[in-house]
């Protein structure tokens, strides 16, 4: 793709950004619906999005730390839409997050009494964790699917009936 071409449909290359980051937010809000229509529950969506999401950290990726959170972490006031952007879709990937934890509230996989919007936010800071000691440590798929189901029978989320 020639300079030319980008400026035509985006306008800039801020705008390239921002269609990047709406694409890659829509984008893994999709593939959790999907997963978790798939899957016998909703935690089990969750697990199986998780993985999806983390697996990639394990290989020579220098992209492993989700975009959203790498461009909140990188960009300045100077880029004050873009950074506006980025911060809104991890909201809105959390509320989707809290949507799939009341889900399992409902049918008893998920403690009732806790709130669904601070088990989605623990869980995004525990993805991110991950992702991020996976790609540090070059854990292994087992290793990485291990952690994903230590994270899935602590506390927060393991429901005593």
């Amino acid at each position: 793709m020639r300079p030319g071409s980008i400026y035509a449909e985006f306008g800039s290359k801020e705008g390239l950004f921002k269609a990047a980051i709406e694409h890659y937010s829509e984008q893994g809000m999709t593939r959790l619906d999907e997963l978790v229509k798939q899957s016998s529950s909703p935690i089990q969506g969750l697990k199986a999005f998780i993985l999806q999401s983390v697996e990639p950290c394990g290989t020579d990726n220098p992209n492993a730390m989700c975009m959203l959170a790498k461009t909140v972490s990188e960009l300045t006031e100077d880029n004050d839409e873009l950074l506006q952007l980025a911060r809104y879709s991890l909201k809105a990937n959390e509320a989707k997050l809290a949507e799939v934890i009341a889900k399992a509230q409902s049918i008893g996989e998920v403690n009732p009494e806790l709130s669904p919007m601070r088990l989605a936010q623990h869980l995004k800071i525990q993805i991110m964790g991950i992702k991020t000691y996976i790609h540090a440590t070059a854990c292994s798929q087992a290793q990485t699917r291990a952690l994903i189901e230590e994270l899935f029978s602590g506390p927060l989320f393991k429901h005593q009936q």
